[in-house]
């Protein structure tokens, strides 16, 4: 038995197919479409836009000042936050200026006869300097009551040496300072701080710059290749942050660059 063979005709088709104009919103089917520029398809702006915010985001929050915790806001640890309050304001803050003060009087008087009549001897004035920045760094965490302790060996001077160290504070200048005198990089500063530059870390041939300057970076550079090629040097220390980062990020160093003229310790 022959089955038939069943058509359908256009108008059941046409029955058969959605009517996608009742899917479409009205205004989309009422206005025709724009035409489509060539801009519009490589306009990249936005999503460079976005890329340049997160990269400066992502660098910034490494500098930025964080607010304090407030943790002694309660019953119980308030009462002992103003006891602790009074002993470190009414006894160890005078015993700590009472050290550093007498520090600074030891130091100045000892270094301003050095350097101001030994200039014939510069070997001699350099190293007696030395010893004295490296006695002051270590009056300077004893008014802190720090206990430091160092792991590894100590840093020696050698040629084509640099060392490079994470900068969350001016602490970690002075702790450095006390065991070795590193010759660092430095912006300059008006005032007694550019005083204590010019005077007494000069000796120990730290390196200047002035950000504003544009001149500065080539004359920077040229000055670290003399004074890593210098045996008798000091041993030069650089901070990869530029300056002082809150404490809760550290900067990667692209220790590569170095390779070329120095010998990194990291």
């Amino acid at each position: 038995m022959a089955m038939a063979r069943l058509e359908s005709t256009g108008s059941e088709i046409d029955l058969d197919r959605p009517n996608i104009d009742e899917y479409l919103a009205a205004d989309s089917v009422q206005n025709s479409p724009q035409k489509l520029h060539l801009r519009d398809l490589i306009d990249i702006s936005p999503s460079l836009t976005e890329a340049a915010g997160s990269i400066i985001d992502d660098s910034s929050r490494c500098f930025k000042s964080n607010p304090p915790e407030r943790w002694n806001w309660n019953v119980y640890l308030f009462p002992l936050w103003c006891l602790g309050a009074v002993i470190r304001h009414g006894i160890l803050f005078p015993a700590r200026v009472a050290v550093l003060t007498a520090g600074w009087i030891l130091f100045f008087s000892a270094f301003f006869p050095v350097h101001f009549l030994l200039t014939g001897h510069n070997k001699w004035r350099r190293e007696i300097q030395r010893k004295l920045v490296e006695m002051m760094c270590s009056i300077f965490v004893a008014s802190w009551t720090g206990v430091v302790k160092y792991h590894g060996p100590r840093p020696s001077m050698r040629p084509q040496q640099v060392f490079v160290a994470n900068h969350t504070s001016m602490i970690d200048f002075v702790i450095l300072e006390q065991m070795t005198a590193f010759a660092v990089i430095m912006q300059k500063h008006p005032g007694w701080v550019g005083f204590i530059q010019k005077t007494i870390l000069e000796s120990v041939s730290c390196i200047w710059f002035n950000r504003t300057e544009s001149k500065d970076r080539e004359t920077v550079a040229r000055k670290l290749r003399e004074h890593a090629q210098g045996a008798d040097n000091n041993p030069l220390l650089i901070f990869p942050e530029g300056t002082c980062v809150n404490n809760q990020y550290t900067v990667m160093f692209k220790k590569a660059i170095f390779y070329n003229a120095f010998s990194p310790t990291l």
